[in-house]
């Protein structure tokens, strides 16, 4: 089951940038992390500690699922990340309503205790979502 928006993804190629104007909004770090499977670095970023986030997703290495989008579109929303109970029921599931796997496997996402899988959905908006799981179900 779909627990709700853990947070929204922005690609861009220096987090340091946007600092100043998340702190204009009231928002803090709350955490942050690297997702190696995809090269990325990632900043977590919200009020309270609570969800939703805002994650700033950043190139680590050359060629970085992030690398590409960065240089055909430039910074801007990377995808919406879902909190989910089970990653393999709720991918079977959006499978069948039109989702395309971006990964066959789940991997580790950049916080601790966090395994993700990655679909996309061509038709109607070009949207990438995450899929987000956790260990510990109090994160």
């Amino acid at each position: 089951m779909i627990l709700g928006i853990d947070h929204v993804g922005l690609r861009l190629a220096d987090p340091a940038a946007a600092h100043d104007a998340f702190v204009a909004l009231g928002m803090g770090r709350t955490d942050s992390g690297s997702a190696e499977a995809f090269g990325v670095n990632c900043e977590f970023w919200g009020f309270s500690g609570e969800a939703p986030f805002v994650e700033l997703v950043a190139p680590a290495v050359p060629d970085s699922a992030v690398s590409g989008p960065l240089e055909r579109e430039g910074p801007g929303l990377y995808h919406i990340a879902f909190t989910v109970d089970d990653l393999d029921i709720e991918t079977r599931r959006l499978r069948t309503n039109g989702f395309s796997p971006v990964r066959v496997t789940p991997c580790a996402g950049a916080r601790k205790g966090m395994t993700v899988t990655f679909l996309y959905l061509r038709q109607p908006v070009g949207l990438l979502i995450e899929l987000v799981h956790y260990a510990d179900p109090s994160h």
